[in-house]
């Protein structure tokens, strides 16, 4: 593995997902999942989202559409942080939620909002309007 692009994915990680999440990720791999966590964090963190052409803000707003178009969802949540930390809105992650009903449809959008609702509500951000039900 190459040193300098896993530390450089470790700070793009970090700085996404937020730290406390990727040590306690890093910290439960084992000799089974830590050769992959090490290597999807180069990879991915390192490589993909060290390549400074896209932003962090529009890199997550793909991110969310793409994982939202498979289904991800426990990654969508994940990820839905992320952006928010990359300086995503309530108001844009819902607009990307409507891409993704019009390409992949209104079940797939739904389970986007249900998940989006989640961590916006813990966060305090569900915009004017909006209530925590579920």
């Amino acid at each position: 593995m190459d040193e300098d692009l896993f530390l450089k994915g470790l700070e793009k990680r970090k700085a996404t997902l937020g730290r406390d999440y990727v040590e306690r990720s890093l910290s439960a791999a084992d000799g089974f999942s830590r050769p992959f966590q090490e290597a999807m964090t180069a990879w991915c963190w390192g490589f993909g989202w060290g390549d400074e052409t896209i932003d962090a803000k529009t890199r997550s707003m793909m991110n969310l559409a793409m994982l939202g178009a498979l289904g991800k969802m426990h990654e969508w949540e994940i990820h839905c942080n992320g952006a928010i930390n990359n300086g995503v809105s309530a108001e844009e992650i819902r607009a990307i939620i409507h891409v993704v009903g019009i390409y992949c449809g209104v079940p797939q959008a739904l389970e986007c909002f249900r998940a989006a609702r989640k961590v916006l509500t813990e966060r305090g951000m569900l915009p004017d309007g909006a209530t925590a039900q579920r």
